[in-house]
């Protein structure tokens, strides 16, 4: 009589094993996230917010080094630039202008937007929905206390803002929604910098933008809101 052999286990895992192994890996990876303050968490979407403003600058400042020191949207679409294209509102033109200069299309999107998405590539399926931030389309580098750009969700004279371009004048209230950096916001200088500042903050800039007397007075500052 054949003595009966056991079967013998093999090294591989089974489909149930490896289903259960990818479970474990989710639910620990959850509870990481869980066990990190809001307060931590809202820091750094704020800190990562701010880098992108300055990489957004260090962009706009290395395109216009090529194009006779003007930013893209003051430049025709015959010569490289987009300023046909924003005209009608086209925020996301004006980012593939200069792609180029930016790491990834990720940068534009702030991660305490819950609103936008962030986009993989610069061409198939992105549009405005990709992005979180406006931009002053008559900012220039050689005034650096204009806004060049900052987070999108804003309040002006105490109503959402709406996509398309905002035509901002003396005497507008403009402040943060709180659904992004909780009553704060990040706004980018012309001179490439990029800081935090609160609903008060924003709006003496912006007083001190259009007042100043060291901005041209052709400059309008319309702003472009994706």
């Amino acid at each position: 009589m054949r003595p009966h052999l056991a079967k013998q286990r093999t090294g591989a895992f089974t489909l149930i094993e490896l289903l259960v192994v990818i479970a474990v890996f989710v639910i620990f990876f959850g509870l990481i996230d869980w066990g990190v303050p809001p307060s931590q968490k809202r820091k750094a979407q704020r800190i990562a917010c701010v880098s992108n403003l300055k990489e957004i600058g260090m962009a706009f400042r290395l395109w216009e080094g090529d194009h006779n020191d003007k930013y893209p949207m003051a430049v025709s679409a015959t010569n490289g630039g987009a300023m046909e294209w924003v005209k009608p509102g086209k925020a996301h033109v004006l980012w593939q202008t200069v792609s180029n200069q930016l790491i990834s299309p990720k940068v534009l999107w702030c991660p305490a937007d819950t609103k936008a998405t962030p986009a993989t590539n610069f061409s198939t399926g992105f549009s405005d929905a990709n992005l979180s931030y406006f931009v002053d389309l008559d900012a220039v580098e050689t005034y650096p206390q204009m806004i060049l750009d900052g987070d999108d969700n804003l309040l002006v004279d105490g109503k959402p803002v709406q996509p398309g371009i905002l035509n901002l004048r003396t005497g507008t209230t403009i402040a943060w929604t709180k659904d992004r950096h909780h009553g704060a916001g990040n706004i980018g200088m012309a001179d490439g910098s990029a800081q935090q500042v609160t609903s008060e903050g924003f709006q003496q800039a912006t007083k001190e933008a259009l007042s100043s007397t060291l901005v041209p007075s052709s400059a309008n500052n319309r702003w472009l809101i994706p």
